[in-house]
């Protein structure tokens, strides 16, 4: 299961030192009495050292963001029924320029609800019926340039032995 973190920065040739840091929550039955669950530190990355924690996805999570660290995301692998809950990314960028370094900080939940089994794809569903709705459309119109075709020879043909008597 990817879970999706993306967070761009405006302007590509500014240099920043990039953290990233994952937390899961469980989903639990308390939350509608204001009580929360505790928050595990699941994954960090950073630019010299960046890994997995210990808890409850230890050895299972693994990094799938971009090189220019745009795209923050994790997969966790064998997701599980307990894997429910809520997922926070967090990212702090300290921007490097020659007399101050500004900072932000910025913070995503991702809700991940697992089910039995998965929904379907629309979007794939829709491009494989346009897929065959195309293959049919145009195998037609091949047909039809094919008739068109071989008519206008035969008449140029037909023209062409008129002309020869």
């Amino acid at each position: 299961m990817k879970l999706t973190c993306i967070s761009c920065m405006r302007r590509e040739e500014v240099k920043a030192k990039t953290r990233v840091d994952w937390y899961y929550m469980k989903e639990d039955e308390n939350k509608e009495y204001g009580i929360t669950s505790h928050k595990f530190h699941i994954y960090r990355f950073e630019e010299d050292s960046s890994g997995a924690l210990d808890g409850p996805l230890n050895g299972r999570v693994k990094w799938n963001g971009s090189h220019d660290l745009q795209d923050l995301s994790i997969i966790i692998t064998n997701v599980t029924y307990n894997d429910s809950g809520v997922y926070e990314c967090h990212v702090q960028r300290e921007f490097v320029f020659d007399f101050f370094t500004p900072s932000v900080y910025i913070t995503k939940n991702i809700t991940l609800r697992v089910k039995e089994q998965a929904t379907g794809d629309t979007a794939a569903l829709y491009s494989e019926i346009m897929m065959y709705v195309l293959l049919v459309f145009l195998t037609f119109w091949l047909l039809v340039e094919m008739v068109y075709c071989y008519r206008k020879i035969s008449k140029s043909d037909e023209q062409a032995q008129d002309t020869a008597y």
